[in-house]
Order: structure tokens, then C-alpha cells, then sequence
């Protein structure tokens, strides 16, 4: 008896549907990624198992690279702008609309107050090459103190609420400096601010027992 032949047929998949959500979700990632901000030093930070994360607005950060160098950001445009012109009045350094507008997209920075115009003059690769010598935390001319307490004000007054500050030192800074720092904050009556540090796995019972 012979055997029946059943037609073979192509298999045909409609792929219409997944391009359009490929698509979408490229465009969803293209539109909500944040790039990584440049910064002017790298920092080593140590490590713990703290859990607990800094928030994405509203934080007065403070970087210490592992020279004692600290560097200053506070992000929030018109907050910027602010407390880049409560300065200008505090030291009497003025700044053009150019150097204000550039210092309001930079996002960090280290040197003294008189020498920022010169920095905000040039562009964003010349930033780079520039060694910055860090912002004055000396008891005698405590600028970093002023910049946290302005941020201050100026976050309040936009915001209705208290920024959070947040230090983040290299893990090889010298505890000098690092004492240094936290001197100047408290010298404003600021002490209370967090440590930013590289979250490390929890220890386990086998291996506190070893």
C-alpha cells in the first residue's frame, strides 16, 4: 500500500511585532540613560556593607582624592546659579553670564574662588588637563565651609527642604586630611553627612567563624 505523502508547508513568523518592541526599547534606553559624569579625579572609595543609597537629587557632594585635594558639587541648575552668585558676594569675585552658565552644567570642580573664572573660561576638554589644586579647607580660609553653607541656603530656599552632604574620600587619603575636612564642615555646625563607600558582600557565620 503506498504511502500517503503529506505536503510540507514553510513555516512563516510574523516578526513585525517584535521589531516594533525592539525598537521601542531602544528608543525607551537612548532617551533615559544617564552617562556617567566626568570627573576631575578618580577616587578609590573603601568598602563596606552598608546597603543604604545616596539620592539622585538634592546632596551636596564632597570629593577627597587620596593627595587631600577636595572637590566640590552640588547638582540643580537654577540652585547652582544661586550659590554661585552668593559667593561672588561674599568674596567679591565677579562672573559673567558665560562663566555663570558654565557653571551650572560643570559638574565638580577644586580650586579657589579666585581662580574659578579663569577655570569656567575654558572649555570642558581643557578642564581635564588642568590639575586643580582643590578648595581651601584651612581654618583661616575655610572656602569649602562657605560653599556647603550656601548650597545650603540655596537648596532650602528653592527647595523648601535640607540637602544631604556626602563625602567621598579615597580609601588611601590620609586621616589628617580627612580630619581636615571634617573640621571644616563642623566649624559651620555641620555634623551630620554621609560616607560614600563600595558596597562588599556581607560576611557569613562560616566565615566570621574562620
Amino acid at each position: 500500500m503506498p504511502k500517503v505523502k503529506i505536503p510540507r508547508k514553510s513555516t512563516l513568523i510574523d516578526m513585525t511585532a517584535m521589531c516594533d518592541v525592539s525598537f521601542l526599547l531602544l528608543t525607551f534606553f537612548m532617551l533615559t540613560t544617564q552617562f556617567r559624569p566626568d570627573e576631575p579625579v578618580i577616587v578609590e572609595t573603601p568598602s563596606s556593607v552598608s546597603e543604604s543609597k545616596i539620592p539622585d537629587g538634592g546632596v551636596i557632594l564632597l570629593t577627597m582624592d587620596k593627595t587631600g585635594r577636595v572637590f566640590y558639587s552640588m547638582n540643580g541648575k537654577t540652585t547652582r546659579d544661586s550659590i554661585l552668585n552668593r559667593m561672588s558676594r561674599i568674596y567679591n569675585v565677579p562672573f559673567t553670564e558665560k562663566q555663570m552658565k558654565a557653571f551650572s552644567s560643570m559638574e565638580s570642580f577644586g580650586v579657589p574662588i579666585n581662580q574659578l573664572p579663569a577655570l569656567l573660561d575654558k572649555s570642558t576638554e581643557e578642564r581635564k588637563q588642568i590639575k586643580q589644586p582643590g578648595i581651601p579647607v584651612d581654618s583661616t580660609q575655610n572656602e569649602l565651609a562657605n560653599w556647603v553653607e550656601t548650597s545650603f541656603q540655596a537648596y532650602s530656599n528653592e527647595k523648601g527642604s535640607i540637602p544631604l552632604i556626602a563625602i567621598k574620600g579615597d580609601g588611601k587619603a590620609n586621616f589628617i586630611a580627612t580630619k581636615k575636612l571634617i573640621d571644616a564642615l563642623q566649624a559651620k555646625n555641620f555634623n551630620t553627612f554621609d560616607f560614600i563607600t563600595t558596597l562588599e558582600g556581607k560576611p557569613t557565620s562560616e566565615s566570621g567563624a574562620k
